[in-house]
């Protein structure tokens, strides 16, 4: 199964426009406390944190399918997003591997890949897009 990449634009008006569409953060506990996270409060819907890796040993979570399925339908458009778009990628190809039909990786993630001077959020991702996020 193949997972195809969407802009953080695009995935933010599926958010808003589309009623099945789910934004899943597969980032860690401490990326999610530390670095920020989507608000789409919004959209009146719930975003969705299912870790792709465990931490602190980053070992890819056994249980996520699992979760995924405790959390959204196979029917759902699944919105995945890490910190740059790798983890989100892996995501979104397990998802579609397990039936889900409608899996796309947020492509530049969150913070986007580090630029020249080793800093994030300068390039691409949901920040550097100005979509809506927050400091809990």
């Amino acid at each position: 199964m193949h997972a195809d990449e969407l802009t953080p634009e695009q995935a933010w008006h599926a958010l808003v426009d589309r009623p099945s569409a789910r934004l899943v953060d597969v980032r860690t506990e401490p990326e999610w406390l530390y670095v920020g996270e989507p608000d789409i409060a919004g959209t009146s819907k719930p975003l969705l944190k299912i870790c792709w890796h465990v931490f602190p040993t980053m070992t890819v979570n056994e249980g996520f399918i699992d979760q995924l399925r405790a959390s959204a339908s196979p029917d759902d458009m699944l919105l995945f997003l890490c910190r740059s778009g790798g983890r989100s990628l892996a995501a979104a190809r397990a998802a579609a591997a397990a039936g889900y039909r409608h899996a796309y990786s947020i492509a530049g993630g969150f913070e986007g890949p580090v630029d020249e001077r080793g800093h994030r959020s300068t390039r691409e991702g949901w920040k550097f897009a100005g979509l809506p996020w927050k400091q809990p």
